[in-house]
């Protein structure tokens, strides 16, 4: 997938303000190129795992229709460990064709991973960073 460098620093602010809860949210996009961040709320509001809010992935969901978009991706932060998925993450990953980006905080990281998920198998996803 293309993250554009502005999509990558989005997603860095987000974790970031949201520290010490992890953020989360879904990426619009098509062609296999990321256009669009939707912040969403973290039902949990948690450090330790995310769950976006019902309201705000409807109304996402609604306003990518809108734009023509699909949803290229569900990016969520871990404050302090590596951008991989936890197996919170891998029980709870329900959209097999979408991409999920770990965004970490871990110290010395401000890393940026994707994934795809399918029936709790893991595969890390090349991301190709452009301006």
């Amino acid at each position: 997938m293309k993250i554009p460098s502005e999509i990558h620093d989005e997603l860095l602010t987000h974790a970031r303000e949201e520290a010490p809860n992890e953020c989360c949210g879904l990426i619009g996009g098509s062609d296999g190129v990321a256009k669009t961040v939707y912040r969403a709320r973290n039902a949990e509001a948690s450090p330790l795992r995310y769950n976006l809010d019902p309201q705000d992935q409807f109304r996402i969901m609604t306003e990518m229709d809108e734009e023509g978009e699909e949803l290229a991706a569900i990016y969520h932060s871990h404050t302090a460990s590596p951008a991989y998925p936890s197996q919170t993450d891998i029980n709870l990953a329900a959209y097999p064709d979408a991409l999920y980006l770990i965004v970490s905080l871990a110290e010395g990281e401000k890393d940026l991973r994707g994934y795809s998920i399918v029936d709790g198998e893991v595969t890390e996803v090349e991301l190709e960073l452009s301006d």
